[in-house]
């Protein structure tokens, strides 16, 4: 079958370990069924399995993709949920220590086909496009345990999201302004702030820049170009929410401004099928859909990577099978 897979981890240039081409069928064990892959998502963690992170050097070669809409063997539509708990954990599959997302350990979705658990697939209304629920499984639902489980803000509140232009970011923007927060962005280009603001952002700002009040939460998923200005821009006891850190792990503490504060650093994790079913719902009540950048044939794989490797992007990126 086709796929786009990492050949080998190449720390210096992702793109070069990225081939599109035959692979053998999937082969799950028992409990997992096969899903014939109509659209496929790029998230971060393309990459970082292309760079070797997170990935050991044993479980090259790897099919890429984490999310995924499509087929299951019984003909019905389905959106994939791509966190991978042990067969015998219960709860809240992000807290299971043994927990895998799809192409870390089991391949993953940017192939005509992929074997998940049984449990894994969510029913996808008919009224979604397969592309549409293609960008749920991990920016969309990662922006929801974000907001509404993770920052303690209720609708009315002010939080800051800081990039304004990546599929979580984007996703943030969505969520909080057709559920009533005020939502202030940041973005590096007038086209990114532009875009947030079209999305229905409150305000956009410039990296870095003073804001006009400080806000209840922000949400990080930049890391070290962003975090002390995220410190800055909170209200005591106030809380970040960090789901991820794309220009670095290591930002300045800052503890001083952390305790005297009493600020509240909160991680986040993807999500659980539930909120996976909770996003669903609260698309088809609200008529909100995800911000698609572009869609490309799944031969052009490479293209979609390039551009995520660049931060040229405006919302997901989408990779489609016929």
């Amino acid at each position: 079958m086709l796929a786009a897979y990492a050949t080998a981890p190449n720390p210096s240039d992702p793109l070069a370990a990225l081939e599109v081409g035959e692979r053998a069928e999937p082969d799950g064990p028992e409990g997992w069924t096969t899903v014939t892959v109509r659209a496929a998502s790029i998230n971060h963690h393309d990459l970082w399995t292309l760079k070797g992170v997170g990935l050991a050097p044993e479980h090259y070669p790897m099919i890429l993709g984490t999310d995924a809409s499509g087929i299951d063997e019984d003909g019905r539509e389905v959106v994939v949920h791509s966190v991978i708990a042990s067969p015998d954990w219960s709860g809240d599959e992000t807290l299971d220590p043994t927990r895998t997302l799809l192409s870390e350990l089991h391949p993953g979705t940017f192939a005509e086909r992929v074997t998940v658990p049984r449990r894994n697939l969510v029913p996808k209304p008919a009224e979604l496009s397969h592309v549409d629920a293609a960008c749920l499984g991990t920016a969309w639902l990662t922006a929801y345990r974000m907001l509404f489980v993770k920052s303690g803000v209720r609708p009315g509140g002010t939080v800051l999201v800081q990039g304004a232009s990546g599929g979580v970011a984007t996703a943030l923007v969505a969520l909080g302004a057709a559920t009533g927060y005020r939502v202030w962005v940041t973005g590096r280009s007038e086209r990114k702030r532009q875009g947030a603001l079209e999305l229905g952002a409150d305000a956009a700002f410039e990296p870095g820049a003073r804001l006009p009040a400080r806000v209840d939460a922000v949400f990080e998923t930049v890391g070290e170009a962003t975090w002390s200005h995220s410190l800055k821009a909170l209200e005591p006891g106030g809380t970040i929410v960090v789901s991820g850190a794309t220009t670095g792990v290591n930002p300045p503490a800052d503890l001083s401004r952390v305790y005297f504060r009493q600020l509240n650093i909160v991680g986040s994790t993807m999500g659980t099928r539930a909120e996976l079913e909770a996003l669903i719902r609260l698309l088809g009540a609200t008529g909100m859909r995800p911000v698609v950048d572009t869609t490309l044939p799944l031969r052009q794989a490479r293209e979609g990577l390039a551009r995520i490797a660049a931060g040229d992007t405006a919302g997901k990126i989408v990779l489609t099978l016929d």
